[in-house]
């Protein structure tokens, strides 16, 4: 198998396996993970959507405690959302009333802002200097894009589609992770009310080589070493990997969440009760019990659904939690990462 990326840009990262591990929001991408996957030979990637600047630099800086290698801080690019009237908000509270009962929940106010600034993360990411600067949900701007291009990084977008891939192109990124619909977590769709075109990952590629001259980086399923091999024959240069370090022994999962995870079979669908977007996760509880017509726009039913997923983790139970994961089935590693990483590319 190739370990070295036919790439300039990427062989400055110095990386020996052509593998980025996934960022992970909200938890799963502690900076354990990320400079063991990094110290490894991937690219150990930072999931800061959820972060303030200051966490941000927190988490950078407890990486770089670790390791000296190259890692990446991934963050999601931002959209206007309608107003939240309060009507919006009373059926929301309504379609929760029992999940929130059940945990000891009282309603609390509810007001924007319903995300952190993206612009005062962006300024930690360029404090932070990480080599790579990765994006989901859109373009980054030009002047972002300068910005960062000063700074030195490699900047990679996800694009579910060929043609948003032609965009990320035009506008400028180093590198593309093409994400199939198999792949766990946030659909990195550009447009948040759009219907998923449902591109599995071999088509996606099939579809996206031949349009495309910068690195192509395949999502999406991608669970073993034979997987690794038939993206990178279809004409990836790189493959990212989520799900399968989403139990080793470094990643921040939950107890509940790893006990999801274990299970024999893991049916997963995408849905958007969690957080107004469309997400490839485990099906559970509130993903059958939420009524869909009182869902929120992305972030506000992210930010809404915040404390019911705490308090459900909290009490170990998976059954309001988002259980992201991919379509990829098997058991799942549960050893150190950079023992999964030596095992992936041991031939």
């Amino acid at each position: 198998m190739a370990t070295i990326i036919d790439n300039y840009a990427f062989r400055k990262l110095g990386l020996k396996h052509p593998l980025i591990v996934a960022p992970m929001a909200g938890g799963p991408s502690s900076p354990v993970l990320v400079a063991a996957a990094s110290a490894a030979g991937a690219l150990g990637s930072a999931g800061a959507a959820y972060s303030s600047p200051e966490e941000i630099e927190k988490f950078a800086a407890q990486v770089r405690q670790r390791t000296d290698r190259r890692f990446a801080i991934n963050l999601f690019i931002p959209h206007p959302i309608p107003q939240i009237d309060p009507g919006t908000i009373e059926r929301a509270f309504a379609a929760t009333a029992k999940c929130r009962a059940e945990l000891d929940l009282a309603p609390a106010p509810f007001s924007g802002p319903y995300a952190e600034d993206f612009d005062a993360q962006f300024e930690a990411v360029l404090r932070t200097g990480p080599a790579v600067f990765s994006f989901v949900f859109g373009l980054l701007t030009a002047e972002h894009m300068r910005a960062a291009r000063r700074a030195g990084m490699l900047l990679i977008g996800t694009a579910t589609t060929p043609e948003e891939a032609q965009l990320l192109e035009e506008s400028g990124a180093d590198a593309i992770t093409l994400q199939g619909f198999e792949a766990g977590g946030h659909r990195g769709i550009f447009d948040p009310d759009a219907a998923d075109g449902e591109i599995g990952l071999r088509d996606l590629l099939a579809l996206t080589v031949p349009r495309i001259r910068v690195p192509l980086i395949a999502a999406g399923g991608i669970m073993t070493a034979a997987d690794i091999r038939a993206a990178l024959a279809a004409g990836a240069q790189a493959v990212q990997m989520g799900t399968a370090f989403l139990a080793t022994a470094e990643a921040g999962t939950s107890a509940p969440y790893r006990s999801k995870l274990r299970e024999s079979v893991r049916t997963t669908r995408t849905t958007r009760v969690f957080s107004g977007r469309l997400a490839r996760g485990i099906e559970n509880r509130f993903m059958h019990e939420m009524d869909a017509e009182a869902i929120m726009p992305f972030p506000a039913q992210n930010k809404f659904t915040r404390d019911i997923r705490s308090a459900s983790a909290a009490r170990g139970s998976a059954d309001f939690l988002s259980l992201w994961a991919g379509t990829g089935q098997g058991d799942l590693w549960q050893g150190s990462a950079s023992e999964l990483i030596g095992q992936l590319f041991s031939k």
